[in-house]
């Protein structure tokens, strides 16, 4: 909250009272069955036969943004936003967080009500207050992320709730001493504590405060829930049980302001113990079944010096025949003296003969087991990807044809080696490939094996199979048969525009040609924006995204980040991506992208064309930045002069 003012002639302390009022509608937690299936006025509360009730919903303005849900611990976040104020001398309204008849309250325990502003005075019967005070010298809101009393208090909740009211007072309003009206502006925050105290979260929303721009940023609250207020042995008994998943159990659970239970998986099992076969085993990112893991073959993470038994759920480690001791210790198994004979000996005299057999066995067998396991997930990518893939292309066809097998890749790039390597772009690395018509071809690679990742390549071949521009770069074929996808385009050899203008100084390029560079750059621009068949903004125009061939002809390339626009529509709410120098500042601060967030890319680039200056480094004497200091230069009609030297 913001609430300060400062009068010209002398410092004054101007003092406000903040006060939360919860209302506990709940005494406890209601049980999951008993709860009410309401979703908000005017919204949709069925799906089918799938009952929706808030806090989640369909349809805009129906639920709040779930930042993240926990099974484990029964913790729901969302998205709360803040409550802004204005008003003079005093101030109350109400704020409600319509969760009344569902399973879910705030939680007291886990969130703080936190209140920027100027001055919280003590107060009497409220239920949770806070004070604090601003001087003439200080800002309205503390800006050092701090909230002890001066420009912004805190304090802890009394008990769940999902009802509050507030008032605001000065503090001759609250004295009964108002001499003239007393203005004020105040921000209220009910916040969950961890996400408060880390990551520098309560300095940026105060500096929010002080721009105005506190209404768009992410508030974190935390809701909590569980399926019953009874204890497990009661809850086992009946009808509607909960634990739906075979592995699993049910968690008695006490918050610190009530008492309920919830479900868990066994040891060993991860996922949703509400749903049948939710708590399975996952062997990678989407590789999971729903059987016991075993945790004999990790030792590295379940230790055991002894003999390693798997068991349902977890696993027994235990003493050898004829040894005694403690297994979970090096060493720890002693043998038994009095069991000890000659044959034992006897019989490793015999076992060495089949030893060696043995390990050429085992060998054998690993490379078996290890060559069926990759054919199974490739098979698994191939279908996952190649379904993923036909969803976003136009052309169907078009998705048949482009595909290649991972074998061919791998021969072509004689199994990805390091001296293939011929660059990193912003979503992978780049290999040199020769294939077996002694076609050359630049194969991508994603160093990491993650869904933003499958989501950007997949986007890329969609976009790329649209196009056909002798200035942009050329899809030939894409392998869906690994977890993020092989890209496969036409061989670029001659660099990148970064290369020539910032690192191959000995290379330079003649004037003549800079500015054909540029011309095609915006010929293919135009095409993206204008000719294709889907109007597409590639979102990461810079100079190193374009390459550039023996003849010096461009390719603009990495479509990874690209997005498509209807024709219908001009522009498009997204989230921010791309390279910041390069980036549109209108884009970076409304998230609203246009055709001209690519213009401002291209403009940035004609000025690095122009100077041969690096745009993330270059700081001129003022500390302006190269298009900064371009745009002012070019201000004073300074501009062509300023370059002289650099075109002749």
């Amino acid at each position: 909250m913001a609430l300060c003012f400062t009068p010209q002639n002398h410092m004054m302390r101007v003092v406000a009272i903040a006060v939360l009022h919860l209302l506990q509608l709940m005494a406890v937690t209601p049980v999951l069955h008993a709860a009410t299936n309401i979703a908000l006025p005017g919204c949709i509360s069925k799906c089918g036969e799938v009952s929706v009730p808030y806090p989640f919903g369909i349809g805009t303005g129906c639920y709040p943004e779930v930042l993240d849900i926990s099974l484990h611990d029964g913790k729901l976040y969302i998205n709360n936003g803040v409550v802004s104020v204005t008003g003079s001398n005093r101030y109350s309204m109400s704020w409600e967080i319509p969760l009344h008849n569902t399973i879910f309250t705030v939680s007291s325990v886990w969130n703080n009500f936190v209140v920027m502003g100027c001055g919280l005075p003590d107060a009497e019967s409220t239920v949770v207050r806070c004070s604090s005070s601003c001087l003439s010298e200080h800002p309205a809101v503390a800006t050092d992320g701090s909230c002890s009393g001066v420009g912004c208090c805190e304090a802890s909740m009394p008990g769940a709730g999902s009802l509050y009211s507030i008032e605001l007072a000065s503090f001759q309003a609250r004295n009964h001493m108002i001499m003239e009206e007393q203005p004020f502006n105040a921000t209220v925050v009910l916040v969950e504590k961890q996400w408060w105290d880390k990551n520098d979260h309560s300095v940026l929303l105060q500096k929010a405060v002080l721009d105005g721009s506190a209404q768009s940023m992410q508030i974190k609250t935390a809701v909590k829930w569980s399926f019953s207020n009874l204890s497990c042995s009661d809850a086992q008994s009946s009808s509607d049980y909960g634990c739906r998943s075979y592995n699993s159990y049910c968690h008695d659970h006490w918050t610190g302001e009530s008492y309920g239970s919830f479900c868990r998986c066994n040891y060993g099992y991860e996922g949703n113990p509400y749903i049948v076969n939710g708590c399975q085993v996952c062997f990678t990112s989407v590789v999971c079944i729903a059987t016991d893991i075993d945790e004999c073959a990790h030792p590295d993470i379940y230790q055991c010096f002894g003999q390693c038994i798997n068991t349902e759920g977890s696993y027994d480690c235990v003493c050898p025949i004829s040894t005694s001791g403690n297994p979970q210790k090096p060493h720890g198994c002693i043998q038994d003296t009095e069991n000890f004979s000659g044959l034992a000996v006897a019989a490793g005299v015999l076992s060495c003969g089949g030893l060696v057999l043995l390990i050429f066995s085992a060998i054998l067998l690993r490379r078996k087991i290890r060559a069926r396991k990759a054919k199974h997930l490739r098979t698994f990518f191939f279908r996952k990807n190649r379904g993923l893939l036909l969803q976003q292309l136009v052309d169907k066809d078009i998705g048949e044809r482009i595909i290649f097998s991972l074998k061919d890749l791998e021969k072509a790039t004689d199994t990805f080696d390091e001296d293939r390597k011929i660059g990193k772009g912003g979503h992978g690395t780049v290999y040199k490939g020769i294939l077996s018509d002694q076609c050359v071809v630049a194969i991508k690679k994603s160093r990491q094996a993650i869904q933003s990742e499958t989501d950007n390549f997949i986007n890329e071949v969609a976009i790329l199979s649209q196009v056909n521009h002798r200035n942009v770069v050329k899809l030939f074929r894409c392998c869906p048969e690994t977890e993020v996808p092989l890209l496969v385009y036409e061989f670029i050899s001659n660099g990148t525009l970064y290369e020539h203008l910032h690192v191959n100084s000995s290379q330079s390029l003649p004037w003549r040609e800079r500015v054909r560079i540029a011309i095609e750059v915006a010929r293919s621009l135009a095409y993206l924006h204008s000719a294709a068949s889907l109007s597409i903004i590639h979102r990461d125009i810079k100079a190193s995204n374009i390459l550039l061939d023996d003849n010096l002809t461009t390719k603009v390339s990495d479509f990874g980040a690209s997005r498509g626009i209807p024709i219908d529509e001009t522009r498009i709410t997204t989230a921010i991506q791309g390279t910041f120098v390069y980036m549109d500042p209108e884009c970076y601060k409304t998230r609203q992208l246009t055709e001209k967030s690519d213009v401002y890319s291209f403009g940035v680039i004609l000025v690095e064309l122009l100077t041969r200056k690096k745009p993330h480094i270059y700081v001129s004497a003022a500390g302006d930045s190269l298009v900064e200091q371009f745009l002012l230069l070019w201000k004073q009609d300074k501009g062509l002069p300023a370059l002289r030297g650099e075109l002749s």
